[in-house]
């Protein structure tokens, strides 16, 4: 099935673009959690983003650089926050988001875990 960004990606449907090269294309987020609140997706289909090949996730993070340069340039803020969720649109992209402070930036804290939950999760990933 066709996604969202593959028909924004054709014209097909509607977007805000605010930067594109050959191989990708950025564009305002409609549900932003901040002004300039920006996506940046390679233009061809893939996902998710950790199965891109090593050349395209290098090109798509210098993409989602240049435009966090722009955004920062353009955009009052302190910082662009960079996030991948993964999970909203099955095609991988990068969410830029300006940011004044950390009490600016809309992200979900988790719950507390105890030292040894964290250990259990550590020897689990790094053996």
């Amino acid at each position: 099935m066709t996604t969202i960004f593959e028909k924004i990606v054709k014209g097909e449907i509607p977007s805000f673009k605010v930067w594109e090269d050959a191989d990708h294309l950025a564009f305002l987020d409609i549900r932003p959690l901040a002004p300039g609140h920006t996506l940046v997706i390679p233009k061809k289909a893939i996902d998710p983003l950790f199965s891109m090949d090593d050349i395209s996730y290098q090109k798509l993070l210098m993409a989602a650089k240049k435009v966090a340069d722009l955004l920062k340039q353009k955009i009052e803020c302190k910082r662009v926050c960079m996030a991948v969720v993964g999970f909203e649109v099955p095609h991988a992209h990068i969410h830029l988001i300006p940011t004044r402070s950390m009490m600016d930036f809309p992200w979900p804290a988790g719950q507390a875990t105890s030292e040894g939950e964290l250990q259990s999760v550590q020897k689990k990933i790094a053996g």
